[in-house]
């Protein structure tokens, strides 16, 4: 399909720099395949679902993978996106014309990085030498990898690193937060329980390519940068009772989404997975794994707004982001969520 299908024009007022606060305070745009939208809160989400049904959120954990340093004189920004082994990363890199294979990258705080090799995409593999684990290293010397939509209108702080980060954040190893569950709180998880919604985990390692643009003019022509997941047999079980007893499963963000329909094949079974994906859905693929979404709103022709319109039909979802626009709805990572049932 054309890429600029899936363009639209967001006034810069509406991207949100902050989150809500509290973060359940949010805005929710309910969006069913027919009929009106609906105006709500992101507190109103359990009279949304029914008793039985299942959300799923992603446990990932964000962490500080923005640095910034010195190749001699040269300035060098490195985003890291995919851990390779124990001391390796594949990461985005900034002014990386300057760099040359063996090159060392000082990003201060006493830590360094060698320029191993670069990939097709213009991407690197950084190595960093010495006994401390990486992630030490990160909190020593990183920052939280905030998008360039907000990272580009003011600095990063320290605020960041508990605004970027969902309640679920349990395993280490994202660039970038599964945002949908930004909105959750102890709050709404209670009532979510009391409503006798039930709740399941996965972990999708998020990289920094999922929230890219596409820049091929054809989706055909664009190549997804693969994340690493898994899902446990115990949970694969549970989720695929609950559909066969007529519940829904929901994922919170297309993170989630994203995992579980890695996971399930052609027969709509979700089974253990564990590895990398680098699934690319838009219009014309068949949902085999969840029944709802909830997510927030994506950036114009981006891999996730395909996928939203892969859900519930591109003119659907160009109607229902002009209804949220008109509406002052907060879009991007921090902004307001929607839930989206398309049945």
């Amino acid at each position: 399909m054309r890429v600029d299908l899936f363009d639209f024009e967001l006034p810069s007022e509406n991207i949100a720099l902050r989150p809500a606060r509290p973060r359940d305070s949010a805005r929710l745009l309910g969006v069913p395949r027919e009929g009106a939208f609906r105006d709500l809160s992101v507190l109103d989400l359990p009279s949304l679902l029914n008793p039985g049904d299942v959300l799923v959120f992603n446990d990932t954990r964000v962490i500080p993978a923005q640095l910034e340093g010195r190749r001699g004189d040269a300035r060098i920004g490195a985003t890291l996106h995919k851990r390779i082994d124990l001391r390796r990363w594949q990461a985005f890199v900034r002014n990386g014309k300057r760099l040359r294979e063996g090159d060392e990258i000082r990003f201060g705080a006493g830590v360094t990085a060698l320029a191993e090799g670069r990939f097709a995409d213009g991407s690197w593999t950084l190595f960093f030498p010495g006994d401390e684990p990486v992630e030490v290293l990160l909190e020593r010397a990183g920052q939280m990898p905030l998008p360039p939509y907000i990272a580009g209108k003011r600095p990063t702080d320290e605020q960041d690193r508990q605004d970027y980060q969902t309640m679920f954040a349990a395993k280490d190893g994202a660039v970038a937060a599964p945002t949908a569950s930004l909105h959750f709180t102890p709050r709404l998880m209670e009532a979510v329980a009391e409503r006798g919604i039930r709740t399941e985990t996965l972990t999708l390692h998020v990289g920094a390519g999922t929230f890219l643009p596409v820049k091929a003019d054809d989706t055909q022509d664009h190549q997804m940068h693969a994340e690493w997941g898994t899902i446990d047999a115990a949970t694969a079980d549970r989720l695929n009772a609950a559909r066969a007893n007529g519940n829904r499963v929901v994922a919170v963000g297309t993170t989630s989404l994203r995992l579980l329909e890695s996971a399930t094949g052609e027969d709509n079974i979700i089974r253990p997975f564990e590895g990398d994906t680098a699934i690319f859905i838009t219009p014309g693929y068949r949902f085999r794994a969840i029944d709802g979404l909830m997510t927030n709103f994506h950036l114009p022709k981006s891999t996730l707004f395909m996928l939203v319109s892969a859900l519930m039909g591109l003119e659907r979802m160009q109607a229902a982001y002009a209804h949220a626009i008109a509406q002052g709805y907060r879009f991007y990572s921090y902004g307001d969520s929607s839930l989206l049932l398309p049945d």
